[in-house]
């Protein structure tokens, strides 16, 4: 893996008729973005994810509310509780994500860097385990 998993501080400028963030790709974010995609409306105690990447990585922000991602590399767990709209979590290729604890109204954007593509999918925990030790 040539990236972690990590914590982006996204700018932030108060103003006090109300505080602005952005985003700018290859500044804020290691990659190109070439798809955006938003989760929300999720039920109490459901789980999102459950998935891996073989090429694509992203950007996971709680533009709304609150929830926790729980990544895994093949070797370790690191869960991170997102709950604030200038932090971005970056999470690389070949890393296994669940998106979990979503409060109410909880809104998370995601910034990818490549389009959709069912064939970049591993959707069975061990097959990722099997793929990453190669």
């Amino acid at each position: 893996m040539t990236h972690a998993a990590k914590i982006i501080n996204l700018p932030k400028i108060l103003d006090k008729r109300g505080n602005l963030s952005f985003i700018e790709e290859k500044r804020h974010v290691p990659f190109e973005i070439h798809r955006t995609y938003w989760i929300y409306d999720v039920p109490g105690g459901e789980v999102r994810g459950g998935h891996a990447y073989r090429e694509n990585e992203e950007l996971v922000i709680a533009l709304s509310g609150s929830f926790d991602v729980v990544l895994h590399d093949g070797k370790q767990e690191q869960r991170f509780s997102l709950n604030r709209s200038y932090y971005g979590l970056y999470i690389p290729k070949m890393t296994w994500r669940m998106l979990e604890n979503f409060s109410t109204n909880a809104l998370a954007l995601i910034l990818s860097s490549t389009t959709y593509d069912s064939k970049d999918y591993i959707r069975d925990f061990d097959q990722f385990i099997i793929e990453g030790c190669r």
